[in-house]
């Protein structure tokens, strides 16, 4: 692989590491909504749908970090 698509990947690998951390502190924001939600409402559907909402952010956290990964061993 030449120097220009490496730099390119490099590039494209950083704003996925940025969307990442991005939606990290999102899971983190709606984590905190939940823990401090009190017990009562916490099985209701504002707690089942902030339950979700972090289930969901992990996933694509986690995806994203999955990605960056792939980008980094492609460009070696």
């Amino acid at each position: 692989m030449n120097n220009t698509r490496r730099e390119a990947l490099e590039s494209i690998k950083d704003r996925i590491e940025e969307i990442r951390d991005e939606l990290d502190t999102l899971r983190e924001e709606e984590q905190d909504y939940f823990d401090n939600m009190p017990e009562n409402m916490r099985g209701g559907d504002k707690g089942q749908s902030a339950e979700e909402a972090v289930s969901n952010l992990e996933d694509a956290v986690s995806a994203l970090e999955e990605a960056a990964s792939a980008i980094e061993s492609a460009a070696e």
